[in-house]
């Protein structure tokens, strides 16, 4: 056997969010969430941009959504890379899930709590080893909390999860493993089979039950995973070697920050150029032009948005609105 990774968001999305993932996703949220209690009996599973809901944000990135039971919206979604300001958009995005639930004429009474899970595959809490990390309104001195249940934000960090497949005890355990070295796998582990739900996840991970068109999904979605990887490594070098140099014409310090930003930005550009001819052809002037006007921020969406294009025309539809 040998099994996709979980990280990639078409293989997330397939896994957790299609439509025969209800029992995955249940048991993966009640570990995650509620420490492997089983809370969580029933939910909706439903499309995180679907229209005149989450459509409407403003930098939003989400993998699944879903509505649980007690009405309470779970929104989930693996983050590979610590970009420029990805901690606030995490805040904004449970915020403005929180908020849109309120229709004309509703009263702040129909308004349900929102959980915003984000699991990382970098360290983003450098001040703790936990691997997961919980948050949540409280007083400042006292730490009683202010309406517990109606935001909060859980944090997956999956490099600090260090045990390996002879250690594993809990369903949590399990469930982060499977998220961090499913592709490692030649077999469905027996501690794995021990969770049924965990069982199903990796049979759909199976490469052997996944179409052509899918696997060729997946694996140009792997390869710019690695592309982007490499640019940004190449990019920080880059970075630092011109930050030194011009560290010593206008001061070491501004020199090394502009340096590091020029660097990660070019490279990004780069990379973004040879993963969309690659897909789509040689591109037209006017859209390399497009690109090249494109500034960090949208650089950035671009990555993102690159796998909802279908065609060219998709491609320079979303240049012309975003490089104004």
């Amino acid at each position: 056997m040998k099994f996709i990774s979980p990280k990639t968001d078409f293989a997330f999305k397939k896994i957790f969010g299609s439509a025969q993932s209800k029992d995955i996703l249940i048991s993966f949220l009640n570990a995650m969430i509620y420490s492997g209690n089983s809370v969580i009996q029933d939910l909706e599973i439903i499309d995180p941009y679907s229209a005149g809901d989450v459509v409407d944000l403003k930098d939003t990135y989400l993998d699944v959504k879903a509505i649980l039971e007690d009405r309470t919206t779970v929104i989930i979604e693996m983050q590979l890379w610590n970009v420029e300001a990805f901690k606030k958009r995490v805040v904004y995005n449970l915020c403005k899930t929180y908020a849109l639930q309120l229709k004309s004429g509703q009263g702040y009474f129909d308004i349900n709590p929102v959980i915003a899970l984000t699991i990382t595959d970098f360290n983003l809490f450098p001040s703790t080893q936990k691997v997961i990390n919980c948050f949540y309104f409280q007083e400042e001195v006292e730490h009683f909390a202010y309406q517990e249940h109606e935001l909060k934000m859980v944090f997956v960090e999956l490099p600090k999860f260090t045990k390996q497949l002879e250690d594993l005890e809990s369903a949590i355990d399990k469930w982060i493993y499977f998220l961090k070295e499913a592709p490692s796998l030649e077999i469905i582990p027996d501690k794995m089979r021990e969770i049924p739900q965990l069982e199903k996840a990796l049979n759909i991970a199976n490469q052997a039950g996944l179409s052509v068109k899918e696997l060729e999904k997946i694996h140009k979605q792997e390869m710019f995973l690695e592309d982007r990887r490499g640019a940004l490594n190449l990019a920080k070098r880059e970075g630092r070697e011109e930050g030194r140099e011009e560290g010593r014409e206008e001061g070491r310090e501004e020199g090394r920050e502009e340096g590091r930003e020029l660097g990660r930005i070019e490279g990004e550009r780069s990379l973004l150029l040879r993963q969309i001819e690659r897909r789509f052809g040689k591109l037209t002037i006017e859209a390399i032009a497009l690109i090249e006007a494109l500034n960090s921020q949208n650089l950035e969406h671009l990555g993102e948005a690159l796998w909802d294009f279908n065609t060219t025309e998709d491609l320079l539809n979303w240049l012309q609105q975003n490089s104004r």
